[in-house]
């Protein structure tokens, strides 16, 4: 039952809106210094959101989070030679 969940970076003009959102999806972070909000939804309405959230007029602007493109599987990580010899030690 795990559907496939990608953020939404909305920047706002003003945060009293900010809970309104929550119709449209999970609200994970408000900052209120910067003035965004980060909200998940599913990946397969994020289009349709985007365009929706952006016709607000409380919205500055709406970005979509790059973190399920991002490559998390790190290849040819050799560990360090001191700290490889520092563990042996046992100290």
């Amino acid at each position: 039952m795990h559907s496939d969940r990608q953020g939404l970076i909305i920047w706002l003009n003003n945060l009293k809106h900010a809970k309104s959102l929550r119709r449209f999806g999970n609200i994970h972070f408000i900052s209120k210094k910067m003035k965004y909000v980060v909200l998940y939804c599913d990946r397969a309405e994020i289009e349709m959101l985007e365009e929706k959230l952006a016709s607000f007029g409380f919205v500055r602007k709406v970005e979509q989070s790059y973190k399920p493109f991002l490559k998390t599987e790190f290849e040819n990580s050799k560990p360090d030679k001191a700290k490889e010899y520092d563990y042996k030690i046992g100290i």
